[in-house]
């Protein structure tokens, strides 16, 4: 999957120049461990695995050189392997999904990585286009990340992790919370829900393990805190808004529903 292709069209359809050695792994941190839905990349999705599923959109993704599974988990693995994926064993010691994409590095040579969460089978990949070419065109750029707009009903749920920008496109914050608290609808900007998939520069993510777990980290429990927290900026990338992630056993279903085509009932909790 190495990409030349006149650089890959001038990464996708023509940007500033940009240096054609650079190199983008795609990695996807995947547990079976789960308070809320335990064995989830296993999760059976229209006759094939959830893990599968993401996988293979992250095979569509055009500018990723490599794709492949982290796990601590045999029977993930197995099951990729069986599908003719890419797995890579990583230590069950990992507190997030950076920490095991750093242990990747130590085996899989990039200039970039990007972590792709799991359980998102609803993922674009031509959202994973834009955060990788945002990194590739910008060589000031260090950390990437996505987001899109939502109502009020949604910022107001605390699963849902919300995001302030400056005006240079870069995060000001992450919450839980209701960000930015609204004292003045009529001057209110909305509200942002920050999209989990990452792009790091490799120099950043050697960086990150080496970095003290902030208060706003273990308050929050928000990884990204601790980039902010040491002053490490992280750049935003809108994109429209997304299909959901798989987190319960309720989300598991209206995902097999949104996949198979069924409309939902007005009266679902999720709906």
């Amino acid at each position: 999957m190495i990409w030349s292709g006149l650089c890959r069209s001038w990464i996708l359809n023509k940007e500033l120049p940009v240096s054609c050695a650079q190199s983008v792994a795609l990695v996807i941190p995947s547990r079976f461990g789960s308070s809320r839905l335990p064995g989830k990349p296993l999760a059976d999705l229209l006759g094939k695995p959830m893990i599968q599923w993401v996988y293979e959109k992250a095979q569509q993704v055009a500018l990723a050189d490599h794709v492949v599974v982290a796990t601590d988990d045999r029977r993930i693995a197995k099951t990729v392997q069986a599908f003719g994926g890419l797995v890579m064993m990583t230590s069950s010691d990992h507190r997030s999904g950076t920490d095991r994409l750093v242990e990747v590095m130590q085996q899989l040579d990039a200039d970039i990585y990007i972590n792709l969460q799991g359980d998102e089978p609803l993922v674009r990949p031509g959202d994973i286009d834009l955060l990788a070419k945002g990194l590739l065109v910008d060589s000031s750029i260090d950390v990437g990340t996505l987001y899109h707009s939502i109502d009020r009903d949604e910022a107001s749920n605390p699963s849902t992790v919300k995001v302030v920008m400056d005006n240079s496109g870069y995060a000001l914050y992450f919450s839980r919370s209701l960000i930015p608290y609204p004292c003045e609808i009529n001057a209110h900007p909305g509200y942002l829900k920050h999209v989990g998939v990452y792009a790091y520069r490799k120099s950043v993510l050697a960086k990150y393990t080496s970095l003290p777990v902030s208060r706003l980290e273990q308050t929050e429990q928000l990884e990204q805190l601790r980039l902010l927290a040491d002053g490490i900026r992280i750049r935003g990338f809108q994109v429209e808004p997304t299909g959901p992630g798989v987190d319960t056993p309720e989300c598991l279903e209206k995902v097999r529903a949104i996949m198979a085509g069924v409309p939902l009932s007005v009266d679902s909790p999720l709906s």
